[in-house]
């Protein structure tokens, strides 16, 4: 997890890492001194997880430079920490994930961490399906592969458990998101969990080597290339 950190008291900064220390030693946080030398830091790969940042900076404005690190990482959390509540609505209005009044303690970032966690667990898709008498909520993102079975489908997940439905293959794939490709009939894939794809195989993180339709593989390559094109778009901010 990439953590970053914006005050310009130096007293400040050290303070926030000891209060982050105290509540999981083994994380380590990024420190800037100010909001240009963080928005630099922002534009490398991978994108900050979360930033603690002053909104009173000297000859910045903390909200302004959220503002602009929203900009080049969207998907960054972000708390606001300042001495005053005085910002505090226009705060939330940048959707913060917290409002922090200093000092800071590892009550208050336990609590950032938390509100981090809760508000992706609430952005994630994610889809319910019925198994006999039981129903699973599955987040698409956990999901790496599906696979036609007679009249069910057999759902892998990444840390490879598998979940049988009865229900059919086209069924459950008229549900799944753009980030699922169909390399053969009955077998579709998480294009994020795809290490390589090659002539006529594509091979999952887990090692796993899957058999690509042939008359379709041009296709089905090419909808991969496009995938991983607008991915690295969206993260390098095209």
């Amino acid at each position: 997890m990439r953590i970053g950190v914006c005050d310009d008291d130096l007293r400040e900064r050290e303070q926030f890492e000891a209060a982050l220390a105290a509540w999981d030693p083994t994380r380590a946080a990024e420190v800037f001194s100010n909001g240009e030398s963080l928005l630099a830091a922002a534009k490398v790969q991978p994108q900050f997880d979360i930033v603690f940042l002053d909104i009173y900076l000297p000859g910045e404005n903390g909200l302004d430079i959220a503002e602009r690190l929203r900009e080049i990482s969207p998907d960054t959390g972000i708390v606001f920490v300042t001495v005053s509540r005085d910002f505090a609505v226009d705060a939330f209005s940048l959707y913060a994930v917290h409002y922090l009044v200093k000092p800071i303690t590892a009550d208050g970032v336990k609590e950032s961490f938390r509100r981090l966690a809760e508000l992706r667990f609430k952005n994630r898709e994610r889809i319910t399906l019925k198994s006999g008498a039981e129903r699973h909520t599955i987040l698409l993102d956990q999901i790496c592969l599906i696979e036609s079975d007679n009249h069910s489908v057999n759902i892998t997940f990444a840390d490879g458990r598998q979940l049988k439905i009865r229900m059919s293959f086209t069924e459950l794939m008229n549900n799944m998101n753009g980030n699922f490709l169909k390399i053969n009939r009955g077998i579709a894939v998480n294009m994020d969990y795809i290490t390589q794809m090659g002539t006529g195989t594509c091979v999952l993180r887990s090692g796993l080597r899957l058999p690509i339709a042939t008359r379709q593989n041009k296709a089905i390559r090419a909808a991969y290339d496009n995938y991983v094109f607008e991915r690295l778009s969206r993260q390098k901010g095209f």
